[in-house]
């Protein structure tokens, strides 16, 4: 296949959720190429949000108490700087989002209605619709980028690998785009590429969520942090559909209680604050409790009722869809992979390893999660550090030297990958164990060996071998042989640590 070569002055933006998009608006008015493997402002996981954007917007909450949330939350290893940024300019990224025309729901007086979820110490959680908020913000941040005269966008198009010089600098991406090969050089290129849900057979994630931009980078030689942290969303819609629908968390600040099969709450037996115990804590119960054959359902009978259709309209579409009326019925539920706390490590501003790449959004890791996403932080994070990465980017400057020529990173075919995505369930899954990761390594690297490193094998990679390497159980990583804590540390990886 013959590779065409486009030089673009400017900031080329690898994926259109809200944190490539934050960025993308924030560069101007340097000139933006925005990368999108799908249809435009479609397939992002940042559109399937339900719960909101946490921020300390009422009179009895401050960034202070937030910062002190996601750091108790986050199980000891967040790094305290980056949660108190985040918390300081949650506030105004929220109105910046209000503004571009997201249509957050207001109280009778035109401040923001907050509600409460897990783990928060205040309702600080702003919404649209009750469970719409991922997708109206998407809407309105798409409806400014489509607007703004400095943003380019090619959809139906995906990055197969970084561009990098003689220095090791990323100066761009090979990019196929409607079958062929593009080699798209930049003076900035920036990651935004979403997570790794998809690398597991139940996700809530979009089924692009491969962990592919973690994998690009890796393979370009950059820093990987806490990989082995996936957290798993304790209440997916459990109706046999991939990826799973989401029973957002919010149902549980409503009120709903999480029962077993005949119908008995059980979540106060595992944590004194029951259904609003962090999220790891909740996902570990019912796993526990489908593992014993007890069952789990969410029951929001009394807490929503008739109220369903008009406060949590995409959670009773989902439900109706699979033959469960949540106004008259416990909805089943399940754990399903649903954001990763690892990333490319990066610093405030986006900045990875390597010069000239820059990472925001699921795929980045700043460290503000630590081993446990504080619940609506995600959109939070999007908005916060993808406008700062934007503005940092804007900055950058072509360094002159030759890039040199590569290859396209290969595909696992359809098959391998659906049997990788069971094996990350079993092996890298709500519990862990130094035998299940091993036979997970191994099985990767069968097949590397017969499929060649695509990105994906190589994020499935990092999170086994640096799950492996972990031993203790800390916030969404529990291993079974290792159930204590032992010192805080955070896990700085390449691919060469952990190659075959």
């Amino acid at each position: 296949m013959s590779v065409e070569r486009v030089s673009f002055d400017g900031v080329l933006v690898l994926g259109a959720g809200l944190a490539g998009l934050s960025a993308a608006l924030s560069a101007a008015p340097r000139k933006v190429l925005v990368i999108h493997p799908g249809e435009w402002s479609q397939g992002s996981a940042s559109a399937w949000a339900q719960g909101g954007v946490a921020a300390a917007l009422s009179g009895d909450d401050t960034p202070e108490l937030h910062a002190a949330d996601t750091i108790a939350a986050g199980a000891g290893i967040v790094d305290e700087a980056m949660a108190q940024l985040l918390a300081r300019e949650g506030p105004d990224a929220v109105r910046w989002l209000a503004g571009l025309g997201a249509p957050f729901d207001r109280t009778e007086g035109g401040g923001f209605h907050q509600g409460l979820e897990a783990a928060h110490s205040r309702a600080r959680i702003a919404r649209v619709k009750g469970d719409q908020a991922g997708r109206a913000v998407m809407e309105a941040v798409a409806k400014a980028a489509t607007a703004a005269g400095h943003i380019e966008v090619w959809t139906r198009a995906r990055a197969r690998r970084l561009l990098t010089d003689a220095s090791g600098a990323v100066r761009g991406a090979l990019v196929e785009r409607d079958g062929r090969l593009v080699e798209v050089v930049a003076p900035a290129t920036l990651l935004a590429t979403g997570g790794v849900g998809g690398l597991y057979a139940v996700t809530t994630n979009p089924p692009t969520a491969r962990g592919e931009g973690v994998g690009l980078a890796a393979l370009a030689g950059a820093v990987i942090a806490d990989p082995e942290f996936v957290q798993f969303h304790p209440t997916a819609i459990d109706i046999g559909l991939d990826p799973a629908p989401l029973a957002t968390e919010a149902l549980r600040g409503e009120g709903a209680r999480l029962v077993d099969s005949k119908g008995e709450p059980f979540m106060a037996a595992f944590h004194p604050a029951a259904e609003l115990a962090p999220r790891d804590i909740v996902a570990r119960a019912i796993h526990q409790q489908i593992a014993e054959g007890k069952g789990a359902f969410l029951d929001a009978r009394a807490a929503i009722g008739a109220a369903f259709p008009e406060e949590f309209p995409t959670v009773f579409a989902a439900c109706m869809s699979g033959g469960v009326d949540p106004r008259v019925q416990p909805i089943p539920v399940a754990p399903a992979a649903h954001y990763h706390m690892g990333g490319i490590a990066t610093d405030a501003d986006g900045r990875a390893s390597l010069a000239g790449l820059y990472a925001v959004g699921e795929c980045a890791c700043t460290g503000v999660h630590g081993a446990n996403r504080l619940a609506s932080n995600s959109l939070l994070e999007a908005a916060v550090f993808g406008r700062r990465a934007g503005a940092a980017a804007r900055t950058a400057v072509e360094p002159g030297s030759p890039t040199l020529a590569a290859e396209p990173a290969p595909d696992l075919p359809a098959e391998a990958f659906a049997d990788l995505r069971k094996a990350m369930a079993r092996d890298a899954g709500v519990l862990r164990d130094g035998e299940g990761l091993s036979r997970l390594l191994d099985f990767i690297g069968g097949l590397e060996r017969a499929h060649g490193r695509s990105p994906a094998l190589t994020a499935a990679r990092l999170i086994a071998a640096a799950a492996l390497d972990r031993h203790e159980s800390r916030g969404a990583h529990t291993r079974t042989d290792y159930p204590d804590l032992a010192e805080p540390r955070r896990t700085f990886i390449t691919l060469s640590d952990v190659e075959d």
